[in-house]
């Protein structure tokens, strides 16, 4: 091979180099946050397998996530959202669990890189999974079954009648994703109230109010700064409920006034149990 091969192949392998550097970051940027967490949990969820008479399983105990973050800013925009309410494996734990999976010791790593590996199915992020059997010595678990919310749809439009969630939060609006004027996703509601239906729908906002269980296993309900109001029927009358407040607790039977929209709840509690 004379010198001038030589410099175009090496030329050649610097601007493969620099295109893949660059794919990199722009495919870092690309993604929302958000957008990033869902398609983890997607790909994680996609491991739960059938088990015997029906049941469903997760074969893993440990997953490993690594995460391109081409520059500080992404890599703070990341942590700030794996690290919040519901964190990420939060939202992990959520998936199986709605997918019949009976969750226990589930522990998460997250790693931040500067550049994508070669071996990565997705550009944005990795994800291995692992199963490390429990030391002899370790005393038995004692741990919970989630408690169950029903919420039933009495006034209003929404894509479903009843939904049943075991999930630590539960997001109540109109639409199914909810976007900024840039169309990034900033969140996807659970119960959905349907765009372009009854003018009930229409005093729905987008991201009208939320509900969370506490480690105490209080359910509470919070408003979003939502423009018609968010309020709690109980008893014959409504307790409102402030934007911005720690929220109000809810009990089995409460309606939920979403503006001139209105749902019912049903908690089922969780039972302790022992390994």
């Amino acid at each position: 091979m004379g010198i001038l091969d030589k410099a175009r192949t090496l030329e050649s392998r610097i601007a493969r180099a620099l295109s893949r550097a660059a794919e990199d970051a722009v495919g870092s940027d690309a993604r929302e946050p958000l957008e990033i967490a869902h398609a983890i949990v997607d790909v994680i969820d996609r491991q739960v397998q059938s088990g015997s008479r029906g049941t469903r399983l997760f074969p893993f105990n440990r997953v490993a996530v690594a995460v391109l973050a081409a520059s500080r800013e992404s890599r703070a925009r990341l942590e700030a959202l794996f690290a919040a309410q519901p964190s990420l494996r939060d939202r992990v734990v959520d998936r199986l669990r709605s997918a019949g999976c009976d969750v226990i010791d589930l522990q998460i790593a997250v790693a931040y890189v500067g550049r994508a590996g070669r071996s990565w199915d997705n550009p944005a992020f990795h994800v291995a999974f692992d199963r490390v059997a429990p030391t002899a010595a370790a005393a038995a678990p004692v741990h919970s079954t989630p408690a169950r919310l029903e919420v039933t749809v009495l006034r209003g439009v929404a894509e479903r009648r009843t939904y049943s969630f075991a999930t630590s939060r539960i997001d109540l609006g109109r639409g199914v994703e909810v976007r900024d004027s840039r169309h990034r996703l900033l969140r996807t509601n659970h119960v959905v109230f349907v765009e372009g239906e009854a003018a009930v729908n229409q005093t729905v906002s987008r991201r009208h109010a939320h509900i969370t269980e506490d480690p105490s296993g209080d359910h509470r309900l919070h408003d979003d700064r939502s423009e018609h109001g968010t309020g709690i029927v109980r008893g014959g009358r409504t307790i409102p409920v402030p934007a911005g407040s720690r929220g109000v607790r809810l009990r089995s039977g409460d309606e939920i006034a979403l503006g001139e929209a209105r749902v019912r709840i049903r908690i089922e509690e969780g039972v302790r149990l022992t390994s």
